[in-house]
């Protein structure tokens, strides 16, 4: 492989194998059944051969296709846990890595986007990739200045790689839905589309980093790397060592566990608040738990989080939207008029639809419980009985779930978010939730009254 396989007809041969493998399988699974071995036996086996097949296409040809397989694996937590098993080794392999560009390509791209002179401007460079992901490589090396930074090299072709597999797999969605229950592939594929462009724009990318470095350069608890270069489709940015979140998945102590989550949703609260921005890709692939900073008066620090990859932001100038915080408020508070009198005003409530608003607030109160307690411990089984309640036809909650609207204004921040619960619930990690949404969500404390605020100043 010279580069990205570029060529639409190639792709979408590749792609064509899923949906053909799929119909082989069924006919497999069917044959099975027939021959005396129970659905759910048949169901498990159709679904590891299934994922083993979907990640291997979507491994080799990065893209698009990989993009979308990202976004699907932080949702693994989801599956029945015998289901899980097989599916987990394939999914998180495309959180860190993915076959490489050749050293000759990496090297034509870099003097193309750097110029012939390219190795003046490090005094190392690392030709193995550090990591491999969607739609570019990163390079480990150190700049002129002496700093170690990381060079990420976006695919040749990527951009039309991109669009390509996100049309072909659109189009087959609805047999990729039974992969993760309760998830509605297409909306998710849509939106993966539609954010093309800023993926693949490197200043884009950089400009949103820069603001986010800024913001958290003396946090103690979140690291953002700086940018040191952005040329075009180059972009150099400082480097950071630290334990990939997938390792800490794997293999963490439950204290490190602990901690990655608390400062995973410190990060998904708190960036929109002080940046004006939300990081939109939090597979943990993005993510590095990190040793404490040196401390000036020798005392032992605590872990932190270092946040990489600022492609897909969603711009929120006013952090994130009131209506979430208020509308979380009030569920707690159990005051079904007011918030379905909310959600229909906001547009999760279509005019035409008439709901009851205590069957509304019964759908919505199991998925705040993270919200609800002092501090609350994500499990695989809860996201999964989550998932499966909203999933089952037989449920009150699917039957309701699907009268449901979610503006499209909302769509990325939902997605953002559910991807977050996702990680956290990989993580198995306890979380003192309330205690961000407090300090972070606009709404979710209720407005003092003018005797409270007076008395307040008066203090």
């Amino acid at each position: 492989m010279s580069d990205l396989p570029r060529k639409a007809v190639t792709r979408t041969a590749k792609l064509a194998t899923l949906p053909l493998g799929f119909a082989g399988r069924a006919t497999w699974g069917l044959g099975k059944r027939i021959g005396g071995k129970s659905a759910e036996i048949v169901t498990r086996e159709l679904q590891q051969r299934t994922a083993d097949q979907l990640f291997k296409v979507l491994g080799e040809l990065k893209g698009g296709a990989m993009k979308f397989g990202q976004a699907l694996s932080v949702f693994e937590s989801a599956l029945p846990e015998e289901i899980a098993g097989p599916y987990r080794a394939a999914l998180t392999k495309l959180q860190e890595a993915a076959p490489p560009l050749p050293t000759g390509t990496v090297h034509a791209v870099l003097s193309e986007r750097l110029g012939e002179e390219w190795r003046e401007l490090f005094l190392e460079f690392e030709d193995k990739p550090s990591a491999a992901a969607s739609i570019g490589q990163v390079h480990r090396a150190v700049w002129h200045d002496g700093r170690e930074v990381a060079v990420k090299i976006q695919y040749p072709g990527a951009g039309e790689a991109l669009l390509s597999d996100l049309v072909q797999l659109s189009r087959f969605a609805r047999l990729l839905g039974p992969l993760i229950p309760g998830m509605d592939i297409k909306p998710l594929i849509t939106e993966l589309r539609d954010r093309v462009s800023e993926e693949l724009d490197y200043a884009l990318e950089a400009e949103s980093q820069r603001e986010h470095a800024a913001e958290f350069a003396d946090d103690p608890d979140v690291v953002v790397p700086d940018v040191v270069h952005q040329g075009d489709q180059v972009l150099v940015t400082e480097w950071i060592d630290g334990t990939p979140l997938s390792e800490v998945i794997n293999d963490g102590t439950p204290e490190q566990r602990d901690r990655a989550g608390q400062l995973l949703a410190r990060f998904l609260f708190s960036g929109p608040a002080r940046t004006g921005l939300l990081h939109a890709d939090p597979h943990p692939g993005n993510f590095r738990l990190l040793p404490p900073a040196p401390a000036e008066d020798g005392e032992e620090g605590e872990l932190r989080l270092g946040v990489l990859d600022f492609g897909t932001v969603d711009r929120l100038p006013g952090g994130l939207p009131g209506t979430i915080g208020e509308a979380l408020r009030m569920t707690l508070e159990g005051d079904a008029e007011a918030v379905y009198d909310l959600l229909r005003e906001e547009g999760f409530v279509k005019e035409s639809i008439d709901l009851d608003p205590d069957a509304v607030l019964e759908y919505l109160l199991p998925i705040i419980e993270p919200a609800a307690v002092e501090d609350f411990t994500f499990t695989r089984s809860w996201i999964r009985n989550q998932a499966a309640r909203i999933a089952d036809p037989r449920s009150p909650a699917h039957q309701l779930g699907k009268q449901l609207n979610l503006p499209p204004s909302y769509l990325l921040i939902h997605r953002v978010t559910l991807s977050t619960i996702g990680v956290l619930c990989q993580l198995n990690a306890t979380v003192r939730l309330r205690d961000e949404l407090e300090d972070w969500l606009p709404g979710f404390l209720p407005e003092p009254d003018d005797g409270e605020a007076t008395a307040e100043a008066g203090a």
